[in-house]
C-alpha cells in the first residue's frame, strides 16, 4: 500500500512554522516527513532557508515520524564526509527513521563559496563518489580516500546508528535516475514519468523503494490556489534545466516573470474539490511510488491539514 507523508519545504516557512507544520502532519495521519535543504530561497516571496540538519535534529523531538532528505547536495557545498556525519547524527535522534536523500543539486545553492558550477555528467560523476565515500564512513571504519573529487584523510565517524541510513538517488533525467538504480537504495523524483522509473528499474532498481515529492494548493477557490502557487512557486513552471543551472535568486526571479498564472494553475491542484486532488495524486500511485510526499503550498497549512483529513485521505485510501 503506498504511504503518504508530508514534505516540509525549508524555501518557504521559517524553523517554528516547519516543526508546527511536522506535528499537524502527524496528527492528521501522514506516516512520514520529508524536508528540503537550501541555502536559499528561489524567490524572495518564497523568503527562507534555514538549516536543514539544525531542523532535523527539532523534528526528533517533535515527532516520531520517519524523516528523510528531500534532497541534499553532497558534492560541492558541503563535503560528502560531513554529510556522513550529519546523517549518522540524524539517524541516532530519529532512532533510525532517518533515510538520506541525495541529489546533483543545484547552482542557486552549491554555488555560494565560489565554486565553478559542473556539467551534468560531472556533478553525477561527484555524486556517485560522494555516496561512495558516504557509505565507506557510515561502515565504522577509518577511511582513507584519493578520488578524482574527493579526499578523505583518516577519517572515522564515532557516533553512528546500527544499522547505516538507506541512501536514495534523485533523478529528473534518464541518467540519473539509472545512476540511482545502479547505486542507490531507492529513488526519489517529483514526476509520475514511466520512462524515468523504468530507468531506474532497468539499471538494478526492481524492488526498491520509490519516492515522489508533490505540490498542491488548497484554497477557497481554484484561482485564489492559483494565485498563491503563482507568487511562491512560479520557479517550477520553469522549462528544461534552469532549476540546475540559473545561479542566483535574481535570476529565477527574471526568468519566472515568463511564467504565468495559467500555467502554474493547470499544472498544480488547486482550490477546494477534492477530486482535483485526488486525481492528481492518483498519478502517482498508479506510476507506482511507494511514499509520496505532499506539499501544500501557502500560509493556509491548518485548514490543508483538514482537508486532508476529512475530505482527501479517504478518497485516496
Amino acid at each position: 500500500m503506498t504511504r503518504f507523508g508530508y514534505m516540509l519545504s525549508t524555501e518557504e516557512h521559517s524553523p517554528a512554522d516547519l516543526i508546527r507544520q511536522a506535528e499537524l502532519a502527524e496528527q492528521a495521519g501522514f506516516e512520514a516527513l520529508s524536508i528540503s535543504d537550501h541555502f536559499h530561497p528561489w524567490n524572495h516571496e518564497q523568503g527562507q532557508a534555514p538549516f536543514v540538519w539544525s531542523l532535523i535534529g527539532a523534528l526528533a523531538r517533535a515527532v516520531r515520524l520517519p524523516v528523510t532528505t528531500g534532497v541534499t547536495c553532497p558534492t560541492v557545498r558541503i563535503h560528502p564526509a560531513i554529510i556522513a556525519q550529519a546523517a549518522a547524527t540524524s539517524a541516532v535522534l530519529l532512532d533510525g527513521r532517518f533515510a538520506l536523500g541525495l541529489g546533483s543539486g543545484e547552482a542557486l545553492n552549491e554555488s555560494v563559496l565560489g565554486d565553478a558550477w559542473p556539467a551534468a555528467d560531472i556533478r553525477l560523476e561527484m555524486l556517485e563518489e560522494a555516496v561512495e565515500v558516504i557509505r565507506a564512513l557510515h561502515g565504522g571504519d577509518v577511511v582513507e580516500h584519493r578520488g578524482r573529487h574527493y579526499t578523505v584523510q583518516h577519517a572515522k565517524i564515532f557516533t553512528r546508528p546500527d544499522r547505516p541510513p538507506p541512501i536514495y538517488l534523485s533523478g529528473f533525467g534518464p541518467k540519473a535516475a539509472a545512476l540511482a538504480g545502479r547505486i542507490a537504495d531507492g529513488f526519489v523524483c517529483t514526476k509520475p514519468d514511466q520512462d524515468l522509473i523504468q530507468a531506474f528499474r532497468d539499471a538494478g532498481g526492481a524492488g526498491k523503494p520509490m519516492l515522489a515529492g508533490t505540490k498542491v494548493c488548497w484554497a477557497t477557490s481554484a484561482e485564489d490556489g492559483a494565485a498563491t502557487v503563482h507568487r511562491l512557486w512560479a520557479n517550477a513552471g520553469l522549462p528544461g534545466e534552469m532549476a540546475q543551472v540559473l545561479p542566483t535568486v535574481e535570476h529565477f526571479e527574471q526568468a519566472s516573470s515568463l511564467v504565468t498564472e495559467d500555467m502554474v494553475g493547470s499544472s498544480t491542484p488547486c482550490g477546494p474539490d477534492p477530486e482535483v486532488h485526488a486525481k492528481s495524486l492518483q498519478q502517482y500511485i498508479d506510476a507506482g511510488y511507494d511514499e509520496i510526499y505532499v506539499n501544500q503550498i501557502g500560509p493556509q497549512q491548518e485548514e490543508f491539514f483538514r482537508f486532508w483529513t476529512q475530505e482527501l485521505a479517504p478518497r485516496l485510501r
